[in-house]
C-alpha cells in the first residue's frame, strides 16, 4: 500500500505550493490514475513516491514504511518508473536498455539476455527481431515498449507511469492502452498512472484522483465521478464531447 498523508510541496519556501494538503491510500494491486491539467500536480505527485523530489511537509509511506528515512537509490530499486520521454540508451540494444537495472544489481551476462528476451515477449516484442536492434531503429510505440519492460525488469511491486502514451499517435497509443489492460491483469501490480486524457483515465483506472492547483478535488471510480462530481471542477472537466460521454454512459450501464 502507498500512503500520502498531508502532502505538501512548495519551491518557494512556502508563498505557493505545486501539491497542497494532500492525503490518499492506494491499495495493493491497483491502478489509480491521477488526471488533471498540466501544472495540477500529478507529475510532482509521482516524482516524490521515489524521492526524485522530496515532500516539503507531510509523509509518503509504502507498506508502513517512511520512505523519506528510507535510501533513495535503495528505494527506486523497487519501484518501476515509465517516462514519456522513455529516455532509453542510444548506444545500447534493446536488450541491454530492457536489463540495465538486472546487469546494475550484479546479473550476470547470460542471465540478464534470457530475462531480456522474457520481458520483450511480455510486451509483445518478439524478441529473435528486437533484442538486438537499438533504439534508433524502433517506431515510437516500440520504444514505448521497451520503456515499459526495463520498468519491469526488477519485479517491482509498484508501477509508476508519467504520461507514457503522451506523444504516441492515436491508433498506436489505444494499442499500448489495451497492452495496458493486459499487463494489469497478468501481472497485479500495484500503479499509478498521471495522464491529462479523460477517456484514457477512464480506460485504465480502477480509481481516479482528480487534481487541480495542487489540490485533490476528488477521487473515485469512474462511475462515481461521471454521475457523482463532487465540485464544479469536476463537473467541468467531464463535460466532454455529448457523442462521447453519451457513448461511455452507455457503456456503464452495460456493464
Amino acid at each position: 500500500m502507498i500512503q500520502y498523508k498531508n502532502v505538501f510541496k512548495t519551491y518557494d519556501g512556502g508563498d505557493s505550493s505545486a501539491v497542497r494538503d494532500l492525503s490518499l491510500d492506494i491499495e495493493d494491486g491497483e491502478t489509480l490514475v491521477l488526471l488533471g491539467p498540466s501544472g495540477c500536480g500529478k507529475t510532482t505527485l509521482l516524482r516524490m513516491t521515489n524521492r526524485l523530489e522530496d515532500v516539503s511537509a507531510g509523509t509518503i509511506e509504502i507498506d508502513g514504511e517512511d520512505i523519506g528515512k528510507v535510501d533513495p537509490v535503495q528505494l527506486r530499486r523497487r519501484i518501476g518508473y515509465v517516462f514519456q520521454g522513455i529516455g532509453l540508451f542510444p548506444h545500447m540494444t534493446v536488450a541491454e536498455n530492457a536489463t540495465i537495472v538486472p546487469r546494475l544489481l550484479g546479473k550476470d551476462a547470460d542471465g540478464a539476455r534470457a530475462h531480456a528476451r522474457d520481458l520483450l515477449a511480455l510486451v509483445d516484442l518478439d524478441p529473435d527481431i528486437y533484442a538486438d536492434r537499438f533504439p534508433d531503429e524502433l517506431s515510437g510505440g516500440q520504444a514505448q515498449r521497451v520503456g515499459v519492460a526495463r520498468a519491469l525488469a526488477a519485479d517491482p511491486q509498484y508501477l509508476l507511469m508519467d504520461e507514457p502514451f503522451g506523444a504516441l499517435d492515436a491508433v498506436t497509443r489505444k494499442l499500448l492502452q489495451e497492452e495496458m489492460l493486459r499487463l494489469k491483469k497478468q501481472l497485479s501490480k500495484t500503479i499509478i498512472f498521471v495522464t491529462h486524457d479523460i477517456f484514457e483515465a477512464l480506460s485504465l483506472g480502477d480509481r481516479i484522483a482528480i487534481m487541480n492547483q495542487g489540490k485533490l478535488e476528488q477521487i473515485g471510480s469512474k462511475e462515481e465521478l461521471v454521475r457523482s462530481p463532487a465540485s464544479q471542477f469536476v463537473s467541468d472537466l467531464f463535460a466532454a464531447p455529448k457523442a462521447q460521454l453519451r457513448e461511455f454512459r452507455a457503456l456503464l450501464e452495460g456493464e
